[in-house]
C-alpha cells in the first residue's frame, strides 16, 4: 500500500537506522522554508446572495410553513420545491423536486403540535436529503419538543430530550439552530455542532418601546431565574422570582412571591406557554402581593387546552409571544396575544452558518 511504502522510505531516512549511511545525513528541513513554500488551502467560496448562491437550499415540513416563508423572503431565496403527502393510514410520503447533490441544505421544522407527527416528517426529510447527497443537513428547529423531559427526575422515566437529539443525529443532520431550548444543557445531548438562538432581542426591544413604568422582570419559577435575570438586566430592571410547586404533570400551586411587586409593572418571563394554567396562578399571586399591572411573554406560544380561554379570562394585560410555533385561530383573535416574528432573528443565522461566520451578535 502506498501509505506502508512512505513509512518504509521514512525510517530508511532515519539516522542511525541500520541502513543509514556514515556521512550521507542531510541537514534537517528548515520549517520556516517550508512554510513559506507552501500555499494555503481555497476557501470555499460562497455567494453573500443567497438568490445566486447555488450552494444553498432551503426546505420546509408542514409545521410552520409560513414562518419557513418569512424566513425565505428575509434572505431573499424561495423555500425548495418538494412533494410531501400522506397515505390513507398517514405514513408521510416525501420527495425532494430539486437537485440537492453538494447543496448545503437547511430544513425549517418546529416539532410542536401535533408534536410526534412533524417529528416524524422531519426525520424523513432529513434522510431523504441525506440519500440524495446533500453536502450538509442543517435542522433549524424553533420549538424543540420533549426538550421539558430532560432529566431523571423521579424513577423509571424516559429522558426524552436526549432521544430525541439521538434521532436527529442518526437520521442524518449535521448540524442544529434551536431557539430558547427549555433546559441549555440540552445541547450537550448532540454530538453535531448545535447553535442555540434567544428570543430576547425582539422581546427586549419591543418591551423598551412599550416603556413600561416602574418596571420589575419576574420569573414564575426556580428554573427560569437565569433567563429573567438576562432579560431583567437588558431593559436594566430589578428582578422577582415566584416560588411554586408542581404537584402533577401541567398542573402548578403557586406559594409566594420573592421579591418586592407593590406598585409595579410586573413582567413574567417564560420560555412556554402550555396549558397557562402556571401563568394565570402567577397573575393572581403578584396581584395579591400589590402589582399595578401584569404584562407576561414568552417564546413559545403552545397554547394547549384552555390556555387562551384561562388567558382571556385572566387579569393579564397583555401577552407577548413569538412566531415559532403557529398560533390556533382562535389565539389570533384574542386581543390580549400580541405575536413578534422571529424570521429576521433565524434568517441572520442561518446566512452566518453558511457563510461560516460567528453568530454571537445575534444574542445581543
Amino acid at each position: 500500500m502506498e501509505v506502508g511504502t512512505t513509512i518504509a522510505t521514512l525510517e530508511e531516512k532515519q539516522p542511525g537506522s541500520p541502513d543509514a549511511k556514515d556521512g550521507a545525513h542531510k541537514p534537517a528541513p528548515n520549517p520556516d522554508a517550508k512554510a513559506k513554500d507552501s500555499k494555503p488551502a481555497p476557501e470555499r467560496k460562497r455567494s453573500r446572495n443567497l438568490s445566486e448562491d447555488r450552494r444553498f437550499k432551503l426546505f420546509c415540513g408542514t409545521a410552520n410553513r409560513p414562518l419557513a416563508d418569512e424566513i425565505a423572503r428575509h434572505i431573499g431565496v424561495t423555500v425548495g420545491e418538494a412533494k410531501l403527502q400522506r397515505f390513507a393510514d398517514g405514513e408521510v410520503y416525501f420527495q425532494l423536486l430539486e437537485n440537492v447533490r453538494g447543496v448545503d441544505v437547511f430544513v425549517v421544522q418546529p416539532t410542536c403540535y401535533p408534536v410526534d407527527q412533524n417529528l416524524v416528517e422531519l426525520l424523513i426529510i432529513i434522510d431523504a436529503l441525506k440519500r440524495a447527497s446533500a453536502a450538509r443537513i442543517t435542522v433549524v428547529v424553533p420549538y424543540y419538543g420533549y426538550a421539558r423531559q430532560d432529566r431523571k427526575d423521579r424513577p423509571r422515566v424516559a429522558i426524552s430530550a436526549k432521544l430525541i437529539a439521538d434521532l436527529l443525529t442518526t437520521a442524518g443532520a449535521n448540524r442544529a439552530l434551536f431557539v430558547d431550548l427549555h433546559a441549555a444543557q440540552i445541547q450537550g445531548f448532540f454530538n453535531i455542532p448545535v447553535d442555540h438562538l434567544f428570543a430576547s432581542p425582539v422581546l427586549v426591544s419591543y418591551f423598551r418601546e412599550l416603556n413600561l413604568p416602574n418596571l420589575i422582570v419576574v420569573s414564575p419559577d426556580a428554573g427560569g431565574v437565569e433567563r429573567a435575570r438576562f432579560f431583567a438586566q437588558k431593559m436594566g430592571a430589578p428582578l422577582a422570582i415566584v416560588d411554586k410547586r408542581r404537584t402533577d404533570i401541567n398542573v402548578a400551586e403557586v406559594m409566594h412571591v420573592v421579591g418586592d411587586v407593590h406598585g409595579k409593572s410586573c413582567l413574567i418571563i417564560d420560555d412556554i406557554i402550555d396549558t397557562a394554567g402556571t401563568l394565570v396562578k402567577t397573575v393572581d399571586a403578584l396581584y395579591a402581593n400589590g402589582a399595578a399591572s401584569v404584562h407576561a411573554c414568552a417564546s413559545h406560544a403552545i397554547f394547549s387546552g384552555p390556555a387562551i380561554e384561562r388567558i382571556a379570562a385572566s387579569r393579564l394585560e397583555q401577552v407577548v409571544v413569538t412566531n415559532t410555533v403557529p398560533l390556533r385561530e382562535a389565539a389570533q383573535k384574542t386581543p390580549k396575544i400580541k405575536v413578534l416574528s422571529i424570521a429576521g432573528l433565524l434568517g441572520a443565522a442561518i446566512e452566518s452558518i453558511h457563510m461560516e461566520t460567528s453568530v454571537s451578535t445575534l444574542f445581543s
